[in-house]
């Protein structure tokens, strides 16, 4: 006979850039045994913590719960993470650039879009060397700060995060990732990944207006909206080239004189700025 005992517990879990609230069920089963289960026998040990440390670039701020098995059967096989969690030490590896733990994360098939990209990064070399970059751009001081991580069916989540510079929130750095994992052996691994980013660009309304031209063309003339949507890149790789042959000869240019002019007046304030230091040190002691 099977004993289920089913555990309500809602699971805090801070690491460094990551404030993840994630609500879950857990299930203990135990195998078919003749003797009487009791829930204060010593099979199962309930432990609740609350640390406050910081070592390695880690803390943990609230009560965290941890279910363990005492005395397992050597021959049983061991809970892996879930969904959840996996999203969770993803995060956490890149706050650490733990690029080790990072590739234990992702599938070999992986799949990342990020809708900031033209194109999705595919196989897990071509994301592990996108993930290398991202966690060398972030440098020192840079982490995600995960606010919640939600757990779906058939191994998916979500996670709605931001970045901070020193605990502090980097403007239209807002993001949310919805995540697809896989199974490998007793292990979960992220397989496909879709990333929404904040746009700095806030049009507004223009956007409806824009929308509901979009959709009356579409309506006047179905079979070049038809068109259109199957190869929409078509469009784009038109207007590229229009750009290169007919904007891009003298638009690079201005913007580039325009750069040069600001870095010139950028270290000219510099220099005033020094001078000022040096005079007020020398005359006034």
């Amino acid at each position: 006979m099977e004993a289920v005992i089913n555990l309500p517990a809602r699971t805090s879990c801070h690491r460094l850039g990551i404030d993840s609230n994630i609500t879950k069920r857990l299930a203990i089963r135990f195998p078919s045994r003749r003797t009487k289960c009791s829930l204060y026998s010593d099979k199962i040990e309930i432990k609740r913590h609350t640390i406050n440390n910081n070592v390695l670039g880690k803390y943990w701020g609230r009560n965290r719960i941890l279910a363990m098995a005492s005395k397992r059967d050597p021959n049983s096989q061991q809970n892996s993470l879930s969904s959840a969690e996996t999203v969770d030490e993803y995060f956490t590896s890149i706050n650490g650039k733990d690029l080790r733990q990072l590739d234990e994360c992702i599938s070999e098939d992986a799949c990342f879009e990020d809708y900031a990209f033209t194109k999705p990064f595919q196989g897990k070399k071509e994301v592990m060397r996108f993930l290398q970059q991202l966690t060398e751009c972030m440098g020192r001081n840079v982490k995600f700060r995960v606010k919640h991580i939600y757990e779906g069916d058939d191994l998916t989540a979500a996670a709605n995060w931001h970045m901070e510079w020193k605990e502090k929130q980097i403007p239209f750095t807002r993001g949310c990732t919805f995540f697809k994992l896989t199974k490998l052996g007793k292990n979960l691994t992220i397989w496909r990944t879709e990333v929404l980013i904040e746009s700095p660009i806030k049009p507004g309304s223009i956007v409806l207006t824009l929308l509901k031209n979009v959709t009356s063309t579409f309506d006047n003339f179905p079979k070049l909206a038809e068109w259109f949507l199957r190869s929409p890149h078509v469009i784009l790789t038109w207007i590229l080239k229009v750009y290169n042959i007919f904007i891009a000869c003298w638009l690079h240019p201005i913007l580039e004189g325009y750069i040069k002019l600001w870095s010139f007046f950028v270290r000219l304030l510099s220099s005033a700025i020094t001078l000022v230091i040096f005079i007020s040190k020398t005359f006034f002691k």
